[in-house]
């Protein structure tokens, strides 16, 4: 048997890209980044970058959300964080072609937080914004008001429908859509959660009574508010059940 010899396979690189969702003004938004740099200078791309050699790839991912939003990602297993998000590997995408400046393969990762302050640009990114995610993928491309729109760089319009179609199938079995809800939060408050993720709107008595029945999807925290105006409305944090049963099935539009 010949020795392996690593010249003998072309090299790669490996990169992660983010997928950051949040509920902004009752739209589902994501976090996108103006590139600074080629390729696709000027291009709005998903945030993300290099893995380092000494990095694995969800440690990768959580540095690359920390340096783009300033969030760590949560431990399931570890107290309510501040500044916590929910962060899971969504796929991989390896086309050739990808990456005009070398083979690059991306291990994707989908990043879920509340209502998120303005993000602040890292790395390559000359600016950074949320913008509803209908706006990014629209097929025309994107851009800000005054400007030419433009595809998103690379394979992330891909990779942010993927994104956005993982979260609207999860929030469905899942506990997941408690993700964009801060520790404490109203029935109305995870309503316009789903009916931003799914884009629909939902029928608010059948929504409670849905959610408030199903076994350990949320617990009564014994507090009001009044935040959302009108009389004071019960305070719920989310239970301990991931899977929800019966499931949350989103309307057929």
């Amino acid at each position: 048997m010949s020795p392996y010899d690593p010249s003998a396979f072309p090299p790669f690189a490996v990169t992660v890209d983010l997928v950051v969702l949040t509920v902004r003004r009752h739209a589902l938004c994501a976090l996108a980044v103006r590139r600074g740099e080629p390729p696709f200078l000027g291009h709005w791309a998903l945030p993300g970058g290099f893995v380092r050699d000494d990095e694995d790839l969800s440690s990768a991912a959580a540095r690359e959300l920390v340096e783009e939003t300033g969030l760590t990602a949560h431990d399931p297993a570890a107290p309510e964080q501040v500044n916590g998000a929910h962060l899971e590997q969504l796929a991989t995408y390896g086309d050739p072609k990808r990456d005009p400046r070398m083979r690059v393969v991306s291990v994707a990762h989908l990043a879920l937080a509340p209502d998120l302050p303005a993000p602040r640009p890292g790395g390559d990114a000359h600016s950074a914004r949320w913008a509803p995610v209908e706006d990014l993928l629209n097929p025309g491309g994107y851009g800000l008001e005054g400007e030419q729109a433009t595809p998103l760089a690379f394979d992330h319009a891909q990779i942010l429908a993927d994104g956005v179609e993982r979260a609207r199938s999860k929030i469905e079995y899942s506990s997941l859509a408690t993700a964009f809800c801060p520790p404490e939060f109203t029935v109305g408050e995870l309503r316009r959660v789903y009916e931003a993720v799914w884009a629909v709107s939902l029928d608010p008595r059948n929504f409670h009574r849905k959610v408030t029945g199903t076994p350990g999807f949320l617990v009564p925290t014994g507090g009001t508010t009044t935040r959302q105006g009108g009389r004071p409305a019960q305070l719920f944090r989310a239970g301990g059940a991931t899977l929800l049963n019966p499931p949350m099935l989103r309307p057929e539009v």
